[in-house]
């Protein structure tokens, strides 16, 4: 599923970028992400996978073609107004550190104008969605949890207005590797049962088919494969995909969640 189609939620139509040294972040990447899909991004450092993601909440405009998010091209929206209406989580939360727990999850529903109230009572709410006890974590601020907590305060965050579109970059990255594989767990259950679209950069393979419905692997700013990870195993489209997922003992990983 490479080309557009007018249902995908968000859409990549031969999309460049090339910055002014010459250097080529993005070539011509098309993709579709279904809506409900959860999209890993895979590739080796600086193979564009992070630049492709911030070009569908505008931290990056593209050289050439476009971006379409909820059929609508991102150079058509506001800029804030779209960040405002997707989910972001990012490798070290960014949670604002004077803030409490639950005004950092508030953050975006207070900046819409979301009544306090309703945004305490949405932060109550996720807290509990994500695993954290709304009495003992709310009141706490970010340097009184571990990274796993602060990690759930991140998610709850994204999830916090609502959005149907979640981008996620290297969420689990900085946890020791039992807390990343819980998470990684708790988060697929909440995603299928929220129904969220979400697109996921992450350098580890193990990661992207513990989470994700398909993987989209990327080398020097170009889409080489897309598919299930069942799909590229089976037929890897290069020497490259082939190398990558034997490198990174894929192969045994989707055996052992057969």
């Amino acid at each position: 599923m490479t080309g557009p189609t007018a249902t995908a939620a968000v859409s990549w139509r031969d999309v460049s970028k090339v910055y002014p040294d010459g250097y080529e972040a993005l070539c011509s990447v098309s993709l579709d992400v279904a809506p409900g899909e959860v999209l890993a991004v895979l590739g080796t450092s600086g193979s564009g996978k992070t630049t492709l993601l911030k070009t569908v909440n505008r931290l990056i405009d593209p050289t050439s073609g476009e971006v379409i998010v909820r059929g609508r091209p991102t150079k058509d929206w506001d800029p804030i107004a779209l960040r405002r209406s997707i989910g972001y989580v990012i490798q070290e939360v960014g949670l604002l550190p004077h803030l409490n727990v639950l005004a950092n999850i508030g953050i975006v529903p207070r900046l819409l104008g979301t009544p306090r109230p309703e945004w305490e009572a949405k932060g109550t709410e996720l807290l509990s969605l994500v695993g954290l006890d709304p009495e003992k974590y709310g009141k706490r601020r970010p340097r009184e949890l571990s990274g796993g907590q602060r990690q759930r305060v991140g998610v709850a965050r994204a999830l916090a207005a609502d959005p149907d579109l979640i981008l996620m970059d290297e969420p689990f990255g900085a946890l020791d590797p039992i807390t990343r594989g819980e998470l990684q767990n708790e988060f697929r259950a909440l995603q299928r049962r929220l129904g969220k679209t979400v697109i996921v950069v992450t350098h580890d393979i193990r990661e992207a088919f513990r989470i994700a419905d398909r993987l989209a692997l990327m080398d020097h700013g170009k889409l080489v494969q897309v598919g299930t990870g069942a799909e590229l195993r089976a037929n890897p489209a290069s020497e490259f995909v082939r190398l990558f997922l034997a490198d990174a003992g894929a192969v045994e990983v989707e055996h052992a969640m057969d």
